[in-house]
């Protein structure tokens, strides 16, 4: 082959090259991250942060990990999806449960004004059935094949080294739920061993759990009684395969609201035995990492280093969409009951990627590679813009893509708290009441809110967030706002230094002339926290007092807190339960870590005898005006003790694609991912618009290799010329 014909076949190559390349791009997105031809099928794109550590029912207490478990597991009720305020709704169960009011006999059926117990009465449906799971497989001979790995490699036609995730084991069978399998759950609970973090409570409740718990914990092990039939609750009574009572000390009308945590989930014995095995311990296959329930998707693989990925589970039958329009949110859009009545779930997949940075989240989401996004501060001016009334909206950027715009106030607060047991900021003298408020007005969390924020907060004049029975609108905190236009005005820091001189410490200074100097114990310690620690110092300097940072890691942290080794600290709360129980206990003697060996939840350590005395009372009411009334009275009073400085409620801001439908903000449910909806069509069709790839380098790279290629076959072809030219009639004279 000659040259030329060389370099035209090569150049005919690179051609053909870049015009495949090209007609690729039309059909293929070449940055997809996700695995080819997801994107085309029902299968929603999400991320985590932060891996869950416990998915174990009975341990876990993290949003991040309840993000997964609820959508596994599934407890007697749920939140409706729709409705505010927030209501509780059917899940496993057929009806709401009977309640009886008994005397103290018992037996004794009584009004509600004599009740020394409740007896609640529970009918779960009798078609429900786990996910599919080798825990359950047997044998013709009615043995479970997987509850013991010792010497089963081959023997069951598999290899143990190829499996990886609890999806590699070869069979899998289901099982029917059965009341046994919530009796179970909190015989579990029970058990101080696996440390749940609400047996505490439930032994005050529960009548007979905390006996059952100390026998059971006193010689519990579990290899020689995975069902835990040694000992029966004394409370809680099986009446047949599908009804169970469970009885409760007094009244307390809250009670159903714990069935709807994740710890009374049910539990199936043969799970539990199945993951005691020491291969799958190795292998990080265990409850933890891989619950069994009835729930509507099933977690097929858990790699907290990369990836975790449910799926839907094809026993799942019982869940249908909301279709009851009464009661919903104001705001909620017609759009939302377009699927009503129609079976769950409709994501048939749900992949989460592990994205340790907000920044690459953030692109990819705008590429269209990730369904939903919050707003982290860094990409907060380009998502949303202030009106000049302070109204959150869209930016254009984000309205070109027809992205849509979720907001709504958490049921959460984040306050700045004072040890009351400390000298110098506790107690409860007038002088040390004035203390704590001047220094509750000069923290300016309207400017926290503005400069860390991004405005994604309300002030917090009591404990009750909005949406909660108790936190009345319009209602402030007098010792540091004044109502001025009917609007709530922070008291000036003149004030504030009144306040101060009169709790002992003009100008921030004792009666020896000495700077007050105060600690603040905070589990901020990254780069990003400088300016909000610089900040907080700020505040205090307002007042002439010096604030010394003592900054440390969250579990040391927390175990200061516990140990009431701090003097000021900030925290926050999530409700567990739409009640103003919920957030009120946070204040009560009871629970103060110096009153239960450092394991409450009152890390001010507030202890006020006629507060407690209220809460004891207000916590079994019903919700009614005088139940109100008796909660107003505890609100003057911490607001007037100033335990904390209530700070704020949050807002959270979610941002979903045209593509990623009935989506709702619902923060108290937490299994809403069977509710979701992918038009995988409308996606590709935007990613690949979003993500054209940019060709003209291609074309750049062919030219200059033409470019390059044409002198060079210029020149070939001249000498070729020379070579095969006749010779001259001179030249012909001098050859002879």
């Amino acid at each position: 082959m000659g040259l030329t014909q060389l370099f035209k076949k090569q150049l005919k190559l690179l051609t053909l090259v870049v015009f495949s390349s090209l007609l690729s791009s039309c059909s293929e997105v070449w940055n997809n991250p996700h695995p080819a031809g997801a994107a085309e099928r029902e299968v929603l794109f999400s991320s985590f942060s932060s891996p869950p550590k416990h998915l174990d029912p009975v341990i876990s207490y993290n949003a991040n990990e309840w993000a997964f478990l609820s959508q596994v597991v599934e407890p007697l009720f749920q939140y409706h999806y729709l409705k505010r305020p927030y209501q509780l709704d059917l899940l496993t169960l057929s009806t709401f449960p009977e309640k009886v009011f008994l005397a103290a006999d018992k037996l004794t059926v009584v009004d509600t004004e004599n009740a020394k117990f409740t007896r609640y009465t529970f009918q779960i449906k009798d078609d429900i059935y786990y996910q599919p799971h080798p825990a359950f497989e047997q044998d013709l001979a009615g043995n479970f094949i997987f509850h013991d790995l010792d010497g089963l490699d081959k023997k069951a036609g598999i290899e143990l080294d190829d499996i990886k995730i609890i999806a590699d084991f070869p069979t899998k069978s289901a099982k029917r739920l059965t009341v046994d399998d919530y009796i179970y759950a909190i015989k579990r609970m029970a058990v101080i061993q696996n440390h749940s973090p609400i047996l505490g409570t439930m032994n005050q409740l529960i009548v007979g759990l905390e006996d059952y718990s100390k026998k059971v914990s006193k010689d519990f092990d579990l290899k020689e009684d995975y069902k835990l039939s040694k000992y029966d609750i004394s409370g809680v009574s099986k009446l047949s395969d599908t009804e169970f009572s469970i009885l409760v000390k007094g009244k307390y009308p809250q009670f159903l609201y714990w069935l709807s945590m994740n710890f009374f989930a049910p539990v199936p014995w043969e799970a539990v035995k199945f993951y005691d095995q020491k291969w799958l311990a190795e292998k990080n296959i265990s409850l933890s990492t891989y619950p069994v329930g009835t729930g509507a998707y099933m977690l097929a693989e858990n790699n907290p280093n990369r990836q975790i990925r449910l799926v839907a589970n094809p026993n799942y039958k019982h869940g249908f969409y909301p279709t009851v329009k009464e009661g919903l949110a104001d705001d909620v859009p017609a759009s939302l009951l377009e699927d009503a009545g129609k079976p769950l779930p409709f994501i048939e997949e749900a992949i989460y990627s592990l994205e340790k940075e907000s920044v690459p989240l953030w692109n990819k989401f705008l590429q269209g590679f990730y369904d939903a996004s919050g707003v982290s501060s860094s990409s907060f001016d380009q998502a949303i813009s202030i009106s000049g009334s302070g109204q959150m909206n869209l930016t254009d950027e984000m309205i070109e893509k027809n992205i849509n715009f979720l907001s709504v106030v958490e049921p959460t607060i984040f306050y700045f708290a004072f040890n009351m047991a400390d000298s110098v900021v506790g107690g409860y003298s007038e002088q040390q009441q004035k203390l704590r408020q001047a220094i509750s007005i000069a923290i300016n969390y309207e400017e926290y809110i503005s400069v860390f924020l991004n405005g994604r907060g309300i002030i917090a004049h009591g404990p009750i967030p909005p949406g909660l029975f108790g936190h009345e609108e319009g209602a402030i905190n007098p010792f540091v706002y004044d109502l001025i236009n009917n609007q709530p005005i922070r008291k000036p820091i003149e004030y504030a230094k009144q306040l101060l001189a009169e709790a002992g410490f003009p100008n921030g200074r004792d009666a020896n002339g000495e700077q007050l100097s105060l600690h603040f114990d905070t589990a901020a310690t990254g780069p990003d926290s400088k300016s909000l620690l610089n900040w907080y110092r700020k505040q205090f300097d307002k007042l002439g007092i010096q604030l010394v940072i003592r900054a440390t890691d969250y579990n040391r942290f927390q175990d200061k807190v516990r140990t009431a080794s701090v003097q000021m600290f900030t925290w926050g709360w999530n409700a567990d339960y739409p009640d103003p129980e919920n957030f009120l206990f946070l204040l009560d003697g009871k629970n103060a870590p110096i009153n239960t060996e450092g394991a409450g939840v009152n890390g001010a350590n507030y202890d006020n005898p006629e507060f407690n005395k209220l809460f004891a009372k207000m916590k079994r009411m019903k919700n009614s005006p005088q139940r109100q009334e008796v909660i107003n009275k505890m609100l003057e009073m911490v607001q007037k003790d100033a335990p904390w400085a209530f700070g704020f409620y949050p807002k959270s801001i979610a941002l979903t694609h045209s593509w990623y439908q009935n989506v709702w903000p619902n923060p108290l449910a937490n299994n809403t991912l069977k509710y979701k909806k992918i038009d995988a069509a409308l996606r590709v069709e935007k990613q690949q618009l979003w993500n054209q790839p940019v060709v003209w380098p291609l074309w750049l790279l062919l030219a200059l290799i033409i470019l390059s290629i044409y002198p060079i076959l210029k020149a070939y072809r001249k000498s070729q010329l020379k070579v095969i030219s006749p010779p001259t009639t001179s030249q012909t004279k001098e050859g002879r």
